[in-house]
């Protein structure tokens, strides 16, 4: 169904400018509404005709063709009602104010109409380019990898946009599976762009560096390195080197049972074992990239944790904690992760993906994203791996 208005969210609209947008919209009617209360005043010799033709066309600048046709509407209700009630059918003047009435609500529903369409039209051209872009710098992971099935979900809370500064990535290398989840500091371009240049250094360095530690600096070189670009600092949209970072994670899933964990700042994933969730916390927090400067501890260690056969990892952005309801409570995840029924991977993230709608009515403030990898037995991981060489594919 068509929107009443033409955009319920404007793009980049917000907090007080969205209040604006409402009132705005909300204009025509109250002055439809005032100047029925002129005609049934004793200043009805003032005559409203001219103001009320306006309506439409002023409905159109905020409103859709529905919101400009209801302005039409009412204006159109008042002029017939204040004429009969004061009997002033046959003069000239009530029919020039009617056919101008209908007039400019013609032509203010054509334009509105056609508004709509090409900002529609522009809309879809930009989710397709969105769309493109995320393929490029958040690509779905592959439904298996070597010992773990896995999934991937990315959300966008800019409307007409689905890509922003969340990041995620599954590699599997010699050293096993391994992962990386952070959160870019900030929206829009230049998220965009130190996104791409933290996954640019994780997706090379996975292959050729033995320790995880030395995995997580090659993404803080890289995101130094974008943030020292010559242009940088001019490139506008409100971006201030000086306090771009990256909170992140990158985990490692081999063929034993443990999977290691270097966490620069990012929330704690969430392991699901025999249903109950429970954070793999790190013994030291960490700063996130690109604040190394700040850095008076020693350098960052992989953490090992249980992660046997049948359980369950959750790598996460703080946008999925951190989704609100009305009443400003947060989304309850290690719950959401316990009540999800026995589920591949893709299905276990669709029910959660349902769960922040519910919660959030729809409405995320924060880009989201989640990885989910699940500790395969050890026969279903042989068969599967025997069964990619004998197709000369890579398991």
């Amino acid at each position: 169904m068509r929107p009443f208005f033409r955009s319920a969210h404007p793009a980049g609209v917000g907090g007080p400018s969205r209040v604006l947008f409402r009132v705005a919209q909300c204009v025509p009617f109250v002055i439809v509404l005032l100047g029925l209360g002129v005609e049934l005043s004793p200043a009805h010799v003032v005559y409203t005709g001219p103001l009320l033709t306006a309506m439409p066309a002023l409905a159109s600048l905020t409103m859709g063709p529905l919101g400009t046709l209801a302005a039409a509407g009412g204006a159109l209700a008042v002029s017939l009602t204040t004429t009969t009630l004061h009997q002033a059918w046959g003069g000239q003047q009530i029919y020039s104010n009617l056919l101008g009435l209908l007039v400019v609500s013609v032509a203010s529903v054509t334009t509105s109409n056609a508004v709509r369409r090409r900002r529609q039209s522009e809309l879809d051209q930009v989710r397709r380019i969105a769309a493109a872009a995320q393929e490029v710098v958040v690509r779905p992971v592959p439904a298996r990898l070597g010992p773990v099935g896995a999934a991937s979900l990315y959300l966008a809370a800019e409307k007409g946009a689905q890509i922003g500064g969340d990041l995620y990535e599954a590699v599997p290398t010699r050293h096993g599976v391994r992962m990386i989840i952070g959160d870019v500091r900030g929206k829009g371009l230049p998220a965009v762009r130190s996104a791409a240049a933290v996954l640019g250094a994780f997706r090379e360095a996975v292959h050729y560096e033995d320790e995880l530690a030395g995995v997580m600096n090659h993404c803080a070189a890289a995101l130094r390195r974008e943030g020292a670009a010559p242009g940088v600092g001019d490139r506008g949209e409100g971006e201030v080197r000086a306090e771009s970072f990256v909170t992140a994670l990158v985990a490692q899933v081999s063929d034993a049972l443990v999977v290691q964990v270097v966490n620069r700042g990012h929330p704690p994933p969430l392991v699901l074992c025999r249903g109950k969730a429970h954070a793999l916390m790190p013994a030291s927090p960490l700063l996130p990239l690109g604040l190394e400067d700040l850095l008076t501890g020693r350098a960052a260690e992989p953490q090992s944790y249980p992660f046997a056969p049948g359980d369950r990892l959750l790598l996460y952005t703080d946008g999925v904690i951190e989704a609100c309801d009305p009443g400003n409570d947060f989304f309850a995840l290690p719950q959401a992760m316990e009540a999800a029924p026995a589920c591949t991977p893709a299905q276990f993230l669709e029910h959660l993906h349902q769960g922040l709608i519910r919660h959030t009515r729809d409405r995320l403030a924060d880009d989201v994203a989640m990885l989910v990898v699940d500790r395969l037995a050890q026969d279903t991981a042989g068969q599967a791996a025997v069964a990619a060489a004998s197709t000369g594919q890579r398991p």
